[in-house]
């Protein structure tokens, strides 16, 4: 099981941000950002590379749900970022999709 499926079952602690029925938000545990939460599916998939069509509501709520967020943390004042790393050649390092919102650069 990934670490990601261990964090949404609570094998793992971890403070959340957020949790709904479809999603968890935490704070990314190596942080390139001043604010960098990382918006995870609760559903195990690998990746956007991955994805079914039956996923696309799910991929709206990620970002739908990053935007209120951000907007939580005053980011919607300065500007963020909202990242999906797709595949190893992508940057990807963790085989759970995931969006990372990053920001609070002054």
């Amino acid at each position: 099981m990934c670490i990601f499926c261990q964090i949404v079952n609570k094998e793992i602690p971890k403070d959340f941000t957020f949790e709904d029925e479809t999603l968890v938000a935490f704070k990314d545990i190596n942080p390139k950002a001043p604010v960098h939460l990382l918006i995870v599916a609760k559903k195990h998939i690998e990746s956007v590379i991955t994805i079914k069509e039956g996923d696309r509501n799910l991929i709206a709520e990620m970002v739908w749900r990053a935007k209120l967020l951000a907007e939580e943390k005053g980011l919607d004042k300065t500007g963020y970022k909202l990242i999906f790393h797709c595949g190893r050649g992508g940057g990807q390092i963790i085989d759970h999709i995931h969006l990372h919102l990053r920001g609070g650069w002054k």
